[in-house]
């Protein structure tokens, strides 16, 4: 399956993976709203031979089969409690 993928207008490292460029019906309007203008970052075959970096592939594919969109969130930030000195 090849999927689309968007990046967020309002938060950074936030982005949106569909199964159709320009098909935002399965995606709640809240979740719009929160995330922004979606900006179109690229084309992905999700059972290509390259992973994606933040999720495993399977997990993407069954979330849009699922839900009709998958959701990636920023990577939170290292906290500065967890650094050893």
């Amino acid at each position: 399956m090849i999927c689309a993928i968007y990046r967020s207008s309002k938060k950074e490292g936030m982005y949106l993976y569909i199964e159709k460029r320009e098909q935002f019906d399965a995606v709640p309007k809240a979740l719009l709203r929160t995330f922004g203008k979606p900006q179109f970052s690229m084309l992905f075959n999700l059972k290509g031979d390259k992973q994606l970096k933040i999720a495993p592939n399977q997990k993407v594919l069954e979330a849009i089969k699922e839900q009709g969109f998958y959701l990636q969130a920023p990577p939170l930030p290292e906290s500065l409690l967890n650094t050893e000195y």
